[in-house]
């Protein structure tokens, strides 16, 4: 049955229906970032999910010995899926030694990724996103850079650094950016009006940035 896009049934299904797209053998959540951008861009909800042993799986191919294993992460999909649209926390958090433990990572959830990190990225690269973006380890945030004792210049001052600065920015906002300067004085900076991904929003900015800080 052919639906046009003008129909009542499309209007009406906007803001009931969630759709689960699930792929071929061999493939991935990733077969299906152009359909989850269409209809991402049409107001519908939609989700695509990875299989074990998938390409976004974290399960090897070789450990999957039955359908019920390969078809688990559908089912704990499905069963996790609200009654209707929630927003809670931003973000995600993953206790890897026990939940007496800090968190060991953090993740961005998918209902704001596009609104934090890609708002002036095309809908297409942030459902590719989406579907690709991982939780990171909450390790990162102990980083420290400091001098060798005694005075001595250590080694990553004398690396020549340039900051190209997002000012659109809403995961590092640009408040934070110029601590960061503050803190690290780089030998240039640079400023493109851009989200936190210029990759996808500007890359021929981006691109051109790079090349005139050489």
């Amino acid at each position: 049955m052919h639906i046009d896009a003008g129909d009542d049934f499309s209007e009406s299904c906007r803001s009931t229906e969630h759709f689960v797209l699930v792929h071929g053998a061999g493939h991935g959540a990733w077969c299906w970032f152009r359909l989850l951008s269409i209809l991402q861009d049409s107001g519908h909800r939609v989700s695509a999910v990875d299989l074990a042993g998938a390409a976004g799986s974290l399960v090897d191919p070789n450990d999957v010995h039955s359908f019920d294993d390969y078809n688990a992460p559908l089912l704990d999909l499905m069963a996790a899926l609200p009654d209707g649209d929630k927003h809670g926390d931003v973000y995600d958090l993953t206790f890897g030694l026990g939940a007496d433990h800090p968190p060991t990572a953090v993740a961005l959830r998918k209902e704001f990724q596009r609104i934090i990190l890609y708002q002036q990225s095309r809908q297409e690269d942030s459902a590719l996103a989406s579907i690709l973006l991982r939780p990171w380890p909450t390790a990162l945030s102990t980083a420290r850079f400091t001098s060798d004792d005694g005075g001595v210049e250590s080694v990553i001052d004398r690396v020549r650094c340039v900051y190209i600065k997002t000012a659109s920015d809403r995961m590092v906002q640009p408040e934070q950016q110029e601590a960061m300067i503050r803190r690290w004085p780089p030998s240039k900076v640079m400023v493109m009006d851009t989200d936190h991904s210029p990759f996808f929003s500007a890359p021929e900015l981006l691109f051109n940035l790079i090349l005139k800080s050489l």
